[in-house]
């Protein structure tokens, strides 16, 4: 039986307690299995957060990249992570945002095969299946509809 977990609001948070999104993101990572740590607030050279999954066959260093955005993450932030996985010598890259991407960062990812977009409505779903969170994540407006 799952406890009542109050309704998280991640910008509300965020506004109180500057690397609230960043742990979050760590927790979350931590709870489907993979040791993480967030690094250092500055000169942290783009990394948000680190998730090494020890499965000797798939696994890895994942370079993280949190971005609690209320708007669209543009491409420089998925080129700029891509960047980063090369110099860290990363097997995984992931975008985690409150928002979403745009098409040309898609496009980009799914180019690079190697970086995953985990966007708002995403986010949300994994808070709940993995740390039991009911999160609320207010936008200006509503992420765009993309086809399957």
């Amino acid at each position: 039986m799952r406890a009542t977990v109050p309704t998280f609001d991640v910008q509300l948070r965020a506004a109180l307690l500057l690397p609230s999104f960043e742990h979050l993101t760590r927790q979350l990572f931590e709870a489907m299995g993979m040791k993480s740590w967030v690094t250092q607030p500055s000169k942290d050279d783009g990394v948000d957060a680190v998730a090494v999954n020890e499965d000797p066959v798939f696994g890895g260093i994942c370079i993280i990249q949190a971005k609690r955005y209320s708007k669209a993450v543009g491409i420089e932030s998925v080129r700029a992570l891509a960047d980063v996985m090369e110099d860290k010598h990363a097997t995984k890259g992931i975008l985690v945002t409150t928002s979403w991407v745009g098409d040309d960062s898609r496009a980009f990812a799914v180019r690079h095969g190697r970086i995953q977009l985990i966007e708002c409505e995403e986010l949300v779903y994994l808070c709940e299946e993995h740390l039991g969170l009911d999160v609320l994540i207010s936008l200006p407006k509503p992420p765009p509809r993309r086809r399957r």
